[in-house]
């Protein structure tokens, strides 16, 4: 029997990318998908694309950043597809950020919308989900939160405080029924990547990659890291020298 059928997938960041995927391949194997981003005709778009197809599909504008808006969208989306049973915080940015300039505003965005993101959405169904005694939290992570690169130290570091977050309730929350997933995807064909101008290596489209993930979390595994080569050249790198790591790394680079 398929896990998704007749469960409720919340998805924050679904207007495009991996979000996107993700709720169309979700609606796809049976679930009620429930849809959050800033951008109203993107989510318009998605929700007519997969009613169309026969899927179960509701959204609500919100902003990921704002804990009150967000908070106030996933009631709604709640109570029209009824409990959430899979929290998908997939919202996310990257900009450019390192010693020259620092770009401090970029970091605090990366800081808002990546890692409080995902804060103000487990806050919105945990609660319910605890007293259920069931329910899955998973975050769209990334596979650059196992090393900080130059240039890109504000979005690696907003990747690893998600992943250590997860990790830190994936423990509290072993023995109440709810399950804590970080989801540390590579080089993932998006907008956000399209910026990049270097070779990405294993790159990967939003819809395979949607694939992966949702197989994946059928098994709740603490995280899940793909593809596998990439995870593994990025775990080589904690062990190399910071001059052959500096040499490998000119450019801004943002996996996911």
């Amino acid at each position: 029997m398929n896990q998704y059928v007749g469960r409720t997938v919340i998805i924050t960041g679904a207007s495009s990318g991996i979000g996107r995927a993700l709720a169309i391949e979700a609606a796809v194997q049976g679930a009620r998908v429930g849809i959050t981003a800033r951008r109203a005709d993107k989510l318009l778009e998605l929700v007519a694309e997969i009613q169309a197809k026969g899927g179960s599909i509701a959204a609500e504008i919100a902003d990921v950043s704002d804990r009150d808006s967000l908070r106030a969208a996933i009631t709604k989306l709640e109570s029209v597809l009824g409990p959430c049973d899979v929290m998908i915080a997939n919202a996310g940015v990257g900009f450019p950020s390192g010693a020259d300039p620092v770009n401090v505003v970029g970091v605090e965005t990366m800081m808002r919308v990546n890692y409080l993101g995902v804060v103000h959405a487990f806050e919105s169904v945990l609660p319910a989900m605890i007293a259920r005694g069931s329910g899955h939290l998973v975050a769209i992570s990334s596979l650059a939160a196992y090393k900080g690169m130059p240039t890109a130290a504000g979005y690696s570091a907003s990747k690893a405080a998600v992943n250590t977050y997860c990790e830190a309730l994936r423990i509290e929350l072993r023995s109440r029924g709810v399950a804590v997933t970080a989801v540390c995807p590579g080089f993932i064909r998006t907008a956000m990547t399209a910026r990049n101008k270097h070779p990405m290596p294993f790159l990967m489209d939003a819809d395979i990659a949607a694939r992966r993930i949702l197989s994946a979390l059928r098994r709740r595994p603490k995280t899940y890291n793909f593809p596998w080569q990439l995870y593994r050249m990025m775990r080589i790198t904690r062990w190399l020298p910071d001059w052959f790591v500096a040499r490998l790394a000119t450019r801004p680079t943002f996996p996911e």
